[in-house]
C-alpha cells in the first residue's frame, strides 16, 4: 500500500479528516494552506518528513526508529 493511502487511513482511523489536519496546520503555522493543496502533496508523496510529523502528532501518533 503506497505512503499516502497508509497516511489517509490513519487519519480516518483516528476520527480525523484531511480537513480537519489541514485546519491545525494551519493554525500552528499562522497560515492559509488549504486543503486540496494538503491532499495534493499527499497524493504526489511530496511531504517532507518535519510534515509527516507534525500530521502525525495531530492525531496522537509519532514516527519511532527500532532496529530490525
Amino acid at each position: 500500500m503506497p505512503f499516502k493511502d497508509d497516511l489517509k487511513a490513519l487519519i480516518v482511523k483516528t476520527g480525523n479528516s484531511i480537513t480537519s489536519v489541514s485546519s491545525e496546520l494551519n493554525k500552528r503555522h499562522g497560515t492559509d494552506m488549504s486543503v486540496q493543496n494538503l491532499s495534493s502533496k499527499m497524493k504526489r508523496e511530496t511531504l517532507k518528513y518535519s510534515e509527516v510529523e507534525e500530521i502525525l502528532d495531530i492525531i496522537g501518533y509519532k514516527i519511532e526508529w527500532v532496529p530490525k
